[in-house]
């Protein structure tokens, strides 16, 4: 329910707010639920919210502004109810500004689960290269992502840990506004990211928050100096609306990992679950980790990392897993099956230098694997294998990348996705996974 009076005068009022944005002041907290709530009523137009999208994209916003127009987009909505059997549960999340072959969600969501936490998971689709955890999960045949309010509760009860869809109930004004600055070339603003995010997480009702924000090329944010300002004010206004949020930058100039594509990516999720090394359980180590030492599990994120290890290498996270997709009416049969394989090896010998993440994740969507308008159906048998890390060595006619796809389709592919790997004749260092740790401000 709106907080605030109906707009009796909004060709007077609203136009005011407007160019009060314009110019680069702040908007009082009443002024920004006044506009969130008449928005939400359908009583402030959508070119008046564009207009205050593109006014918060110039002048920006400051943490108070940031932190109220968060709140402003929660109350819009429902929360998730706590568990009443086990009320005082502690429940935790994390969630990730999307990367290429980013299925760490998988890994982790359980993994907590196991340690003891309640993982209230809403998650999303496909944006651009980026691969959706809901589409991967329905990978797996019959997994439901769509749960009512009581059946989320009840396989929360029974697996420590759901993975849905987010309900037209929670925070609807984000959904809106969001639809808005997808057309109107508003996307890249810190405080609308800002609160997007964590109007959604702090419904999920939790105890505490670790963010992945990727930095890179196959991520959202390019360059380290603005990811470093996301994460720092993702900190700030999560601990302001009560939710403390620890936020880890890391390497997204590669994919995550080596599967990119649905089924191979919930593949890989399972590989690692069962115990294989690799990025994919280090990532979900050390954010699971940053979530132990904030809620006081441990002393040192030494302490941390041993821990989840055991959970995983014991066979704890996957029985979560397993326990999860079954409660959800998933039918997992691993490995799910793929198309056809096709190998593209190195052209010369040299080092892995780099990755064309976009050429990548274009790829795997003109192949079918992600969508190009909203309602397209995907292939979910269809994704890459990337053989080999940068900072790697690799002889000539090394495998570099297998691609799965219709046997017909594959020379339509092939020359670009040569192209996306670099190999130098020059040593090139591996990059760390962990490029920075903004921890929840107090």
């Amino acid at each position: 329910m709106a907080r605030f009076p109906r707009i009796r005068d909004k060709q007077m009022y609203i136009p005011s707010l407007l160019v009060k944005k314009r110019e680069g002041q702040a908007l009082e907290d009443e002024e920004i639920h006044f506009l969130i709530d008449g928005f939400c009523r359908g009583e402030v137009e959508d070119y008046q919210m564009s207009a205050f999208a593109m006014a918060v994209c110039w002048r920006g916003m400051n943490r108070r502004e940031t932190t109220t127009l968060t709140q402003a987009m929660l109350e819009s909505g429902d929360r998730l109810p706590r568990n009443q059997s086990q009320p005082d549960r502690l429940r935790v999340d994390k969630h990730s500004t999307g990367g290429l072959g980013d299925k760490t969600s998988l890994v982790l969501a359980p993994m907590l689960a196991a340690c003891g936490f309640d993982v209230p998971r809403i998650s999303g689709r496909g944006l651009g290269i980026s691969g959706g955890t809901l589409d991967k999960l329905e990978s797996i045949p019959g997994f439901d992502v769509d749960l009512s309010p009581s059946r989320s509760a009840e396989v929360l009860a029974e697996s420590g840990v759901f993975i849905k869809s987010a309900s037209e109930r929670i925070a609807p004004a984000d959904r809106k506004l969001y639809a808005l600055r997808d057309v109107t070339g508003t996307v890249p603003s810190i405080p609308l990211i800002t609160a997007s995010i964590l109007c959604k997480k702090l419904a999920e009702n939790l105890d505490a928050l670790v963010m992945d924000v990727k930095v890179g090329a196959g991520g959202f944010m390019e360059k380290l100096d603005a990811a470093r300002e996301l994460a720092d004010t993702l900190a700030g206004v999560g601990h302001d609306a009560g939710l403390p949020t620890s936020v880890l930058l890391t390497d997204m100039d590669q994919p995550l990992g080596q599967a990119v594509g649905n089924a191979c990516e919930v593949n890989e999720a399972v590989e690692v679950l069962q115990g294989t090394p690799g990025v994919v359980r280090d990532l979900a180590i050390e954010l699971g980790g940053t979530l132990l030492l904030k809620m006081s599990q441990v002393d040192q994120l030494d302490q941390a990392r041993e821990k989840l290890a055991g959970i995983i290498d014991q066979g704890y996270a996957l029985e979560r897993f397993e326990r999860m997709v079954h409660a959800q009416k998933g039918s997992l049969k691993s490995p799910l099956p793929l198309s056809d394989a096709h190998v593209i090896t190195a052209r010369q010998a040299g080092t892995i230098a780099g990755y064309d993440c976009r050429a990548l994740g274009r790829s795997v969507v003109s192949m079918g694997g992600g969508r190009r308008r909203k309602g397209d159906r995907i292939d979910h048998a269809v994704g890459l294998k990337v053989h080999h890390r940068i900072g790697d060595v690799v002889e000539k006619d090394d495998p570099v990348l297998t691609v799965y796809c219709k046997q017909n389709r594959v020379s339509e592919h092939v020359a670009v996705l040569q192209e996306a790997v670099n190999v130098s004749e020059h040593a090139v260092e591996a990059r760390p996974l962990v490029l920075h740790r903004q921890f929840a401000e107090v």
